[in-house]
Order: structure tokens, then sequence, then C-alpha cells
């Protein structure tokens, strides 16, 4: 197993937003969590990459609030609960954030460079990009045009690309179809299909249900927090109180 979360809870001051909650993802897998806004997946991502942690102190500082943080979470055989999110991605575990969140400022090819800014070796380095120019062919022609002027397909492309720089044993993706045009949906997607093709597991939250369920290998749906369904996607949409109102189809 390559991530297990078990017990996980997380509050916000007196705002419960995951509940108990235990998962796991298997090497190789595309793992995909669905369910109504406001369930609690993208916090579940941000708690699994040490990013709640982070929360957590800067709410501290600044507000003197809380933000409780209760369970276990394991990445490869270690616990990771209890270390900070640059170390987390120092173990290959990565988060490629919603809305994509370019540095907009900076170049296709910096931000491509500043995802490998744990490597050393500058031909991983340079082996990285070259792997990542040949799975989005878009980013080299762009390579040196300044990422805030980039389409939200162009841009949902280097936030997969500059995740895929550090050499992640996991990617956790954050709705990225949000935004998008449908046709450039499609076009994301079949990109996440050929990541996960090159062999990199693959935790997703989504909202494009019925995408998804036809590319992951498991589902976890969540509602309030709480993990209320899981399986394979046809096995799950033949629960029609499911579907209908936890899915919306």
């Amino acid at each position: 197993m390559l991530l297990e979360v078990a017990k996980l809870t997380v509050c916000y001051d007196r705002a419960m937003i995951i509940n108990d909650l235990s998962m796991n993802v298997k090497r190789e897998e595309l793992v995909s969590l669905v369910g109504p806004n406001g369930a609690g997946k993208s916090t579940l991502l941000r708690a699994i990459t040490g990013l709640v942690a982070w929360e957590r102190e800067i709410t501290r500082r600044s507000t003197g609030g809380d933000v409780i943080i209760e369970g276990t979470i394991t990445f490869d055989g270690e616990r990771i609960d209890q270390i900070p999110a640059y170390e987390i991605v120092k173990k290959g575990l990565i988060h490629c954030p919603e809305r994509r969140r370019p540095f907009r400022e900076m170049t296709v090819i910096d931000n491509l460079y500043a995802g490998a800014y744990l490597l050393i070796e500058k031909k991983e380095i340079q082996n990285n990009l070259e792997k990542v120019y040949q799975l989005f062919p878009v980013l080299q022609k762009r390579s040196h045009q300044i990422s805030g002027t980039l389409s939200g397909g162009e841009q949902q492309m280097l936030a997969l690309g500059r995740a895929l720089m550090s050499r992640p044993k996991l990617m956790c993706i954050d709705e990225p179809s949000t935004g998008l045009a449908p046709i450039l949906r499609k076009d994301v997607f079949e990109k996440i299909a050929e990541i996960r093709d090159l062999g990199i597991t693959l935790l997703l939250v989504e909202q494009e249900v019925s995408t998804v369920f036809k590319m992951a290998s498991r589902n976890y749906v969540l509602s309030s927090g709480k993990i209320i369904a899981e399986g394979p996607g046809d096995q799950l949409l033949q629960n029609e109180v499911l579907r209908k109102t936890y899915l919306g189809l």
C-alpha cells in the first residue's frame, strides 16, 4: 500500500471538515475522490500533503484560531502526519492544486524548473524536462512565454508538468477540469490517463464523475467529511440514491 489514511479528523475552530476518515491508495492506482461541493475533498488532499498542518501554524500566529488534526497518514511505509509539507514533497508525494496556480509572472520553463527545486543533478532535471515536453508539447512551444498569459487549459498542463518535474511517486490532483471548456477538459483527462500509464500513482479530486469513473481503479464518495461509498465506478452507478443525491447524475 502506498498511501494509508486512518481515522483522520480535521476541524477549523468548531467546524468539522473531515470526520474520522480512513482510505488507502495502492501503487500505480488511479483513485478518485468525488462528492458534492463542501464535502471536504480538497481539505483531505491538503491534509495528506501537509498543507493543513502548515495552515494551522499560520492561523495560530495570525488570528489566534486553531485547526485540529487527528489521525495518522502513512506514505510508502512511513508516517508523514508529523512532518512539514516540504519534507513530504521530498518523499515523492506531490500536490497539484485546484485552479492551476502557476507563478504567473514567470515563464513556462521557469515554472517547470521550480517544480524540480529539490533535485540536485542537472542531468536528471533535464531528463525530466524532456519527458514533460514529450507529454505536453505545447509547453515546449510556450517555454519562454509568461505563464499568466497562457489559456486555462495550457495552465493546467503546466501545473501537471510542474508536478511531474519532481519525480512523484504519488500525485494528488485537485479539480483539474475547473473552469475549462468541454474540449479542454477532454484534453486534460487524456493527459492524466497518460500520466497513469507511465506508472505514476494518482489521487484525483474531480466533479466530472462520469469521466473519472471510467478512468479510476476505485472511487471514494465523500459527503460532510465522511466516506459514504467506495468501489469501482460501474458498481457505484448502480445505486440510484447515490447517483441522484451525491453524484448529481
